[in-house]
Formats: C-alpha cells, structure tokens, sequence
C-alpha cells in the first residue's frame, strides 16, 4: 500500500514539475509573442488603461487623456488640435499613431525602459510606468504667426533657429482635428473616411512629407556651389551669360522675367532672380560639384528625422547638361520639403554650417525628471564660411532693393530669396510661391529664425512676384514673433 502511495506522490510531483516548466515556458519563452499576438485583447486594454503622456509647447500641453469608461478607457486628447497636428500627429485606439505620438510613442505610453526606477524593472515586473512627457522646440507665438498667415491657403511654413538646429515653427494648412480620431466607433471611422476622401489632404504634412519644386529660391544652393568650386570668384563681377539662353546641346531657349539679366554678375541674378545665369552657373560647376554641393545642405538624404521620418529632397544623380541647366534653378525634377529650404536658409544664417534639424528638446518622466535630451550638432558644413557671408549679403539685397521687399523688418537685418515654382503639364498649374529668408535682431550677434514658406494656389504674372507677393509676407510675420521672443 505504501508502494502504490509513493508511485502516486511521484507521479503528482512529476506533473506539478511539468506544470512549472510549462508555466515558465509561456511567461518567459512565449510572453512577447503571446503579447503581439492580434487575438490578445488584453494588450490593448492595458495599453489605454491609464492616461497618455503629454506633448508640450512653451511649457503648456497641448494634449490630453480623458476617461470615457470604456474597455478601453482613456482616449487622446488635443488643445488646438489643427494649429499642432503637423507636430503631434494623432494617437487613434483605431488607426494607431504618427509623428511625434508614433516617434515617442514608448515615453508617452509608459513602455520605455528610461521611465523605469531601475534597470530591467519593467521586464522583471511586467508591468509599465505612467506615460512620460515630451517637451518639444515649437514657439506657440511663431507656430500661430505662420497658421494665421496661411489662412485658408494650400501650403507650409517651417522655421529653424539656425544655430542650434531647433524647429520653432511646423505647419501645414489646411489642417485636422487629430481629437476626431482618437477613439472607436462610427464617428471615428466617418471622420477618418471624409479627411482621407477630402481633395485638400489634410492629413498631409506638407512641411516635412510633401516635396515641391522649389523654384527660384533653390539659386542660393547653385550660387553656393559656384562660389565654393571658384567658378565664380568675384560676385559682383559680370558673367558671360547671354539672356536668352540656349540650353546646352538642344535649341531650347531659357529666357529671363526679369530685366537686366544679360552678363549679369551672381549678386545681381539673386537680387533679380536671373533664371539665365544661375542655370550657365551650375551646368560650369558640373553635375559631381552639384551633387557634392546640394548633399552638403540635405538633399538626397532618405534618413532625415526630426525624429519622425522626413521626405527626401530630391537632385538627380545622373542628368544631361540641358537637364543640369534646369535643375540648377530648381525645377526638372528638383524638388524640396519646405523644412529642407528652411535648411538651406539656416545654413547661410549661420556661417556656412547646418545645424541638424531636431523638434523633440528633451523627453522626461511623468514627475518631470529629464530622461533624454536633444543635444544640438552639426548636420553638414554646407558651405565655406566666406560663401556663407557672400549669401548673407546677397539675400539681404533682395529684401533691401530685390523681389523681396515685402519681408523688411525694421530694427532687423533680414535676408531672403523669392521663387515661383512652374508644374504641371505644360506648366499648366497655378505655380507655387516660395519665400525662404533669415532674421537677426540688430544688437544680436546670432540669427534668431530661417524660414521657409510655401503657398500651393498662388497666381503669378512673372516669376518671383508671387512669391514676394503670398509667401514673403507670412514668412515676415513669423520672423516677427521670432525676434519678440
């Protein structure tokens, strides 16, 4: 009888052995794929069990979480969500996340290891810290100077304080209520139905994932190339430039809209915006020293993150002349995101060395203790320094005595650089308005903003106008709010 009692018991001990082998399996071996697995309901009800962290600008949220007593309690929630969607994005429990809600998505849902009191405390507990903030570079002032400038209008503003790279200024219009997207429901799916079907794409950021021939204002970068190769060594020295001019090996002619524009000197053709001389420029700088020169300033770089994923800005690699000649005053197949201009600009502000472009300063803990820090650092040496105060002057005699008087400020050294951007077949669209510029405060010894505007719907009777005319005025309103601060 004892027998049979001690075959039991080593059986029972053999299966609860068993039991804790397999029990050890699942929650160790198995604990990551059960919890990714699509049918796991739980995931997604811890998930939004408790509030979100908050997405700040100047010190104040511009999000929140509210509880709906739902399976799924807490929903999102936006203070003026269509001034910063461009920056926040949306966190939807149907549709997921994007920009700065999907980038910092592990600090504001709780799940980053930085949040945890000690290391590998969140894996060894299982469990999840309050959502931490996110502590982003946007000027409320500058951000509303550029939403209110655009108004009703297609288009983008973005503006980088050139000597450390920070994102004041980040929009897009028209824009979105992200809050209508934050639940479940009819309601939700309506909403996302109606923004996705809508011909004016408000869900497109057009500051960052939206690439526009740049037009005019993409003569800084060839006029930066040609100085920095020495193709040109004098700017004010006149060029050998003819106006028309014959596009190389084709009987093409590319004429000017501007008057004065035959053997102009490079000063000169910025100041005017001469198409003639600044196309001769970057078919002598050659196709390598234009690919070597526009790389310096950003283009063609696919891995750009702000931390949310950017557009490439786009300078083909391999061209004819005639091609080259287009592309040298940005239009072919050249084309640009407006923060990428917003570069080009700052990089001229500053010397000659861009700043890598960043809108997240730092990420902390629920109670405010710093967890990461943005640290400013240089992207590329776009340009020489002496190049760079050659542009500064040039750009300052287009809002002095050029196409963009429309941006002065008084009590300000400001430069800038117009352009209108022909599309369409034909050149059959309306062309796109551009204005790229800088600002610095005259007791200053550091440029306070670069910026860059683009306006979809301008109308134009020659280059340049429209965009000293729609986009020169927004940027000067935002450059405004910048030398306030």
């Amino acid at each position: 009888m004892i027998r049979y009692i001690r075959r039991a018991a080593a059986f029972c001990l053999l299966l609860l052995v068993a039991l804790l082998v397999n029990a050890a399996r699942v929650q160790v071996f198995e604990a990551d794929a059960l919890d990714d697995n699509p049918a796991n309901r739980r995931t997604t009800i811890d998930r939004y069990d408790r509030p979100r962290g908050n997405i700040l600008v100047d010190g104040r949220s511009v999000t929140g979480s509210k509880d709906t007593g739902d399976q799924l309690a807490y929903e999102r929630t936006y203070r003026n969500g269509p001034l910063y969607a461009p920056v926040t994005g949306y966190a939807s429990q149907t549709y997921g996340t994007t920009l700065i809600e999907n980038a910092e998505d592990a600090v504001l849902s709780g799940t980053d290891p930085m949040l945890a009191p000690l290391p590998f405390w969140n894996e060894i507990t299982r469990d999840r810290q309050p959502g931490g903030d996110v502590v982003t570079t946007i000027k409320d002032s500058m951000q509303r100077a550029a939403y209110e400038g655009l108004g009703s209008r297609r288009g983008a503003v973005a503006a980088v304080e050139p000597t450390t790279g920070k994102i004041l200024a980040l929009v897009s219009t028209p824009s979105y209520d992200p809050e209508r997207l934050s639940g479940t429901g009819s309601s939700v799916t309506d909403a996302w139905r109606e923004l996705n079907s809508s011909t004016s794409q408000p869900m497109l950021n057009r500051a960052i994932r939206q690439t526009y021939p740049p037009g005019s204002t993409f003569k800084i970068v060839t006029a930066a190339a040609a100085l920095d190769a020495e193709v040109v060594t004098d700017p004010d020295a006149a060029t050998d430039t003819p106006s028309p001019y014959v596009l190389p090996n084709t009987s093409t002619t590319l004429p000017d809209e501007a008057r004065g524009c035959e053997k102009a000197s490079l000063a000169e053709a910025i100041r005017v915006s001469c198409n003639t001389v600044m196309a001769h420029l970057g078919v002598e700088v050659g196709l390598d020293g234009m690919v070597d020169a526009v790389g310096k300033f950003g283009f063609n770089d696919s891995g750009l993150k702000i931390p949310s994923g950017v557009a490439r800005s786009n300078f083909d690699t391999d061209m004819s002349d005639d091609q080259l000649a287009q592309s040298s005053i940005g239009q072919f197949n050249t084309t640009a995101t407006p923060l990428q201009m917003a570069m080009v600009a700052s990089a001229v502000a500053n010397g000659g060395d861009l700043m890598y472009p960043h809108l997240v300063d730092r990420t902390t803990t629920h109670s405010g203790s710093t967890v990461h820090t943005t640290g400013s650092r240089s992207y590329h040496r776009a340009m020489n320094p002496m190049t760079a105060m050659q542009l500064r002057q040039m750009m300052i005699d287009v809002v002095q005595d050029g196409t963009g008087t429309n941006a002065a400020i008084d009590g300000a050294t400001v430069g800038g650089k117009t352009g209108t951007a022909q599309h369409g077949i034909d050149n059959s669209g309306l062309p796109y308005a551009w204005f790229i510029s800088w600002a610095q405060a005259e007791d200053s010894g550091r440029p306070a903003v670069a910026v860059a505007v683009v306006v979809e719907d301008a109308s134009a009777d020659r280059a340049d106008i429209s965009g000293g005319g729609s986009a020169a005025p927004i940027a000067r309103s935002v450059m405004e709010a910048a030398l306030e601060d």
